[in-house]
């Protein structure tokens, strides 16, 4: 059935508001036009109302936890909570149980996002055999099953050789490595940054050096192999100056952000809360603003979720021994349009942009666009709508944020996936 979406704001290639009218058809974008007539034909009618119409938003970096840990989430959990927060594309790591370090496990993973019928799923492969650090995985049939790049997410690759080795083969092959940069000799017992907090509270601190030294190591080493090297969740100044320095010599790195590093430093702890605790770490007030003026010049490609979700029960262990992460999904859009575009500081191309168009460049994906002949991936935002972050209305299993109560504009109301509505919130 063809969906028109009638008198939706979209952005131009100006990025400038202008309301169009969108002809779905066969799960692709057939028509954006001003005016359109069904002429007859069976067509399905959605009045925007005004809304903001943009291509689906993009998440290179969650954790869906299957298989292995259910409990915390599912494919399909995952994937739900994804689409109620405006996302038609997500990249998730695997450090799952088994670690997706094998073709099956891979296939695995496909199978059930196919059987979710929401997101796309694309799975990342593990670079070394049980996120170990001792073997290399083989890339080839791991490629060949469908994934999309290599990365140990959750640790860093602690050797210099086994990372340059993973870096040629990737290069051979033309796929990206994506790097978890953490040195583990400068954090063992760390759970929050160093800093002010961590010494107030007799907690072990994290340095931002334990992140910047691999963050260098392996821009030398992506040099030296021309890999396409891809930094995940830089979170430290010197990150960002390294990666702004590697760029302007054409070292083909690229980076990404979250929205909490965004957003919080470690001085906006409220206490022993470890919905509060992720890795890396909330850093120093400098350090946020480093990663901003990263974003806004580019030397940071894009913003993913870094989607984490724990049980009440592994949260509730204390900042010491509960697990990192926080959730991400459905308060990502909304938190950064109102602290960014309805404020005036950021123009709402630009977060759009970082969130769609963007990744889909950096991991040259068909997707990301609102133009004739693109997948009909979409999402509907209301830009006036405002409330509050409530846990307990997510559709993820994790409930773990420091967002709750946070009052916010910019909810997604209705995501569609090639063509098909995946989620809608009356409207």
């Amino acid at each position: 059935m063809t969906v028109i979406i009638k008198n939706a704001s979209v952005l131009n290639k100006e990025g400038v508001l202008e309301r169009k009218q969108i002809v779905l058809q066969n799960g692709i974008i057939s028509a954006v036009t001003d005016e359109y007539e069904a002429e007859g034909e069976a067509a399905e009618i959605i009045d925007a109302e005004g809304k903001l119409l943009i291509p689906g938003l993009i998440d290179m970096h969650v954790h869906l936890r299957e298989p292995g840990f259910e409990h915390k989430e599912t494919v399909e959990t995952g994937g739900r909570s994804a689409a109620k927060g405006g996302f038609t594309t997500i990249a998730c790591m695997p450090n799952t149980r088994p670690v997706t370090d094998s073709p099956e496990v891979v296939l695995l993973v496909k199978e059930k996002a196919r059987e979710a019928g929401l997101v796309k799923v694309l799975p990342y492969a593990a670079i070394t055999k049980n996120e170990l650090g001792r073997e290399l995985t083989d890339f080839a049939a791991l490629k060949e099953a469908g994934a999309i790049g290599f990365t140990d997410d959750g640790v860093g690759v602690q050797s210099a050789q086994m990372m340059k080795d993973a870096m040629k083969i990737a290069a051979s092959l033309d796929m990206p490595v994506i790097a978890h940069c953490e040195d583990n000799s400068l954090v063992v017992g760390g759970c929050v940054a160093e800093g002010t907090f961590a010494t107030a509270n007799g907690l072990i601190g994290i340095p931002n050096e334990s992140e910047a030294i691999h963050v260098g190591r392996d821009i030398l080493l992506a040099e030296a192999t021309g890999v396409h090297y891809h930094v995940c969740h830089v979170s430290t100044e010197q990150s960002v100056r390294l990666i702004r320095q590697a760029k302007e010599i054409g070292i083909k790195v690229t980076a990404e952000v979250c929205p909490h590093h965004l957003l919080l430093a470690e001085e906006d702890i409220p206490g022993m809360d470890a919905n509060w605790k992720m890795n890396p770490p909330l850093r120093s007030r400098r350090d946020v603003e480093a990663c901003i003026e990263g974003l806004l010049d580019g030397t940071l490609d894009i913003i993913v979720t870094d989607h984490a979700p724990h049980s009440e029960e592994e949260k509730a262990k204390g900042m010491e021994l509960a697990p990192f992460g926080i959730v991400g999904f459905e308060t990502a859009f909304p938190l950064l349009y109102t602290a960014f575009v309805a404020t005036g500081k950021w123009d709402l191309s630009l977060l759009v942009n970082r969130m769609t168009a963007a990744p889909a460049r950096v991991f040259r994906l068909n997707s990301g666009v609102l133009d004739i002949g693109s997948p009909a991936d979409l999402t509907l935002i209301d830009l006036e709508q405002e409330r509050e972050v409530d846990p307990s209305t997510f559709a993820s299993k994790g409930r773990n944020t420091p967002f709750a109560g946070w009052k916010l504009k910019g909810w997604p109301v209705m995501t569609w996936v090639d063509g098909k509505a995946i989620w809608t919130e009356r409207i």
